[in-house]
C-alpha cells in the first residue's frame, strides 16, 4: 500500500491510502483523488505500479509536475518523494505494513505442547506400572 500525504492546498494534512493502481489525480470528479486547487488540470497525473520499475508517475499531455523540485513527465518514485503540481504538494510514502494476527498459530503451538507433555506423562506412568 502507498500513502499520499497532502502537504499543501485545500486538503493539506489529509492522508490518502492507495490500494489499487493506476491511481489518477486531477480536478475532475472521476479521479481517484480529486483536487480543486489552482493550477491543477482535470486529469493531471497518474501513479502506476509497473512490474520491473516499481511505482511511477506519469503526467497527462499538457500537465506539469515536479518530483523533488525536478520537472518530470515520467518518473520513478521513491519513498518520501515530494510531488508538486499546480499549487498543491503531496508526499509519496510507503504505508506501514500490517502484521497478520498470530493468535491461531500460537494457540495451536500451545495445544501441541500440552499434547506432547500429556503423552510423555502417559508413557512415564505406563513405564512405572
Amino acid at each position: 500500500m502507498v500513502q499520499l500525504r497532502i502537504l499543501s492546498g485545500q486538503m493539506a494534512g489529509d492522508v490518502q491510502v492507495v490500494r489499487r493502481f493506476p491511481f489518477c489525480i486531477g480536478r475532475a470528479a472521476d479521479n481517484d483523488l480529486p483536487m480543486t486547487d489552482a493550477g491543477i488540470w482535470d486529469y493531471h497525473f497518474m501513479l502506476e505500479l509497473q512490474k520491473n520499475e516499481g511505482f511511477t508517475l506519469q503526467t497527462f499531455e499538457e500537465a506539469f509536475a515536479t518530483v523533488n523540485d525536478q520537472p518530470q513527465k515520467n518518473a520513478r518514485l521513491r519513498n518520501g518523494d515530494v510531488i508538486s503540481f499546480g499549487s498543491a504538494k503531496i508526499q509519496f510514502w510507503l504505508a506501514a505494513p500490517t502484521q497478520p494476527g498470530l493468535r491461531l498459530r500460537e494457540a495451536l503451538v500451545w495445544l501441541l505442547l500440552a499434547a506432547v507433555t500429556a503423552a510423555q506423562l502417559a508413557i512415564i506412568y505406563w513405564l512405572l506400572k
